[in-house]
């Protein structure tokens, strides 16, 4: 295999040469993502330890649902108004604290199941908080061209934290219990928020107004108008809500008799994702990102419901696997058309709407995924909701169909970003010069 060859599929590491805040946040979220699995897989297990319940576990997204809807748009009008270095230091602090307090539960001699949802709600209003201030600070730190590379590596720290977590979180679980688990986790957020005050101050653009209603409605308003924005979210909140099947991953190891296989389950997704995330060079290379969007939200449907069909573990895995290669790439065409298109003083209102895209789909999903499995059989609820996420991704694309023709070089809010980037630099550059 010649050098060349390799050149262009390995990730491009473009923007990690180019901006110190972006290796930064890097090795921040690597840690973070990491710890933060071991405690997303060690809550829905201990709920169902204490329960054994389906839908209890379930129960579990509507009770992040309604905090993260608030927090979220209210996250994206503080990031367009705040320091949003200041905010991602404080809400990562924030979420340290939730994990103290999880620890502590696990530690009483009788663990109690009330205070795992009051977390999970807490964890879910802090995100809510953060993402969108750290989704607007990437189209600021990283080059306008390497905004698909930058997903690409971004996708990548999170698919490594994906199967490390998980599987280190079977692990610590099955052998030093609950509390091991958590305890991981508070020292990960500790070692993030040092990371992150190493990051630059982010003020907000000249004549930011004040976080409000008003202000939401603005950027809901922008999002509306675009059809190509909106198509990013509608395919997103469709695939995840019909097809997010991680809340009953328990209930189909019992049924396959492997639960030797469950942290395998947890990360199979992530393993696909990572597979494409270290083979990703060529997509830095492709103008049309609503493709990306479209197919890949296509492959996770089909790849779910062939999961819930098969009955064979080792063929359920690679589905999986398939599965998160087709989320990783349609994420990276959302991120990418987001972040080409979206104007500055927009982007934080606009990631609070990415982020409910994102979000909402999955919190959703769980409570479908675990009712659905209540009513009707764990299986039922992996390829119903495969073969529903299907149909829905192609009656969105035939409804919106400028997504599919999305190019960025001829797209004309991506050409309006770019040049009000170029703009921005060549400023820079003058007024460093007089100094």
């Amino acid at each position: 295999m010649s050098t060349a060859f390799l050149s262009r599929l390995l990730p491009d590491l473009a923007p990690w040469r180019s901006s110190r805040d972006f290796r930064t946040l890097f090795f921040q979220g690597a840690i973070t993502f990491f710890t933060s699995f071991m405690a997303m897989i060690a809550l829905p297990l201990q709920i169902k330890h204490l329960t054994d319940s389906p839908l209890a576990v379930g129960a579990m997204g509507a009770v992040e649902l309604v905090p993260l809807v608030v927090f979220g748009l209210y996250g994206g009008a503080l990031a367009d108004a705040l320091d949003r270095r200041r905010l991602i230091l404080l809400s990562e602090a924030g979420l340290g604290v939730l994990a103290l307090i999880l620890l502590v539960n696990a530690l009483l001699p009788a663990p109690l199941l009330w205070p795992l949802y009051v977390v999970a709600a807490g964890v879910s209003a802090l995100a809510g908080l953060q993402r969108p201030a750290l989704d607007s600070l990437m189209a600021r730190i990283v080059p306008h061209g390497q905004m698909t590379a930058a997903a690409a590596l971004n996708a990548l720290r999170y698919q490594i934290g994906a199967i490390a977590g998980p599987a280190a979180a079977g692990i610590v679980v099955a052998y030093a219990g609950y509390a091991a688990a958590y305890a991981v986790t508070v020292v990960g957020f500790a070692v993030s928020v040092l990371l992150c005050t190493r990051l630059a101050p982010a003020p907000p653009s000249p004549g930011a107004e004040r976080p409000s209603l008003r202000g939401i409605a603005e950027g809901a308003r922008y999002a509306w108008s675009r059809p190509v924005l909106l198509g990013t979210y509608a395919v997103d909140l469709a695939a995840m809500f019909l097809a997010f099947p991680n809340t009953i991953y328990p209930f189909l190891a019992d049924e396959l008799d492997a639960v030797w296989a469950l942290g395998l389950m947890y990360s199979a997704g992530a393993v696909g994702s990572l597979v494409l995330g270290m083979t990703s060079g060529w997509t830095s290379r492709i103008r049309r990102h609503g493709l990306f969007v479209v197919c890949g939200a296509a492959v996770w449907g089909a790849a779910v419901a062939a999961a819930g069909l098969l009955a064979d573990i080792w063929l359920v895995l690679l589905c999986l696997a398939v599965a998160g290669a087709g989320d990783m790439l349609s994420g990276l065409g959302r991120a990418t058309i987001w972040n080409q298109t979206i104007p500055e003083e927009l982007r934080g209102r606009l990631a609070g709407i990415e982020v409910l895209s994102y979000s909402v789909g999955p919190q959703l999903g769980q409570v479908r995924a675990g009712a659905m499995a209540g009513w009707t059989g764990t299986r039922s609820a992996f390829w119903g909701g495969g073969l529903l996420c299907v149909a829905a991704v192609a009656a969105l694309t035939a409804l919106l169909p400028s997504l599919m023709t999305y190019d960025s070089e001829t797209d004309e809010d991506a050409r309006r970003r770019r040049e009000a980037r170029d703009t921005a630099a060549t400023e820079e550059r003058g007024a460093g010069t007089a100094a």
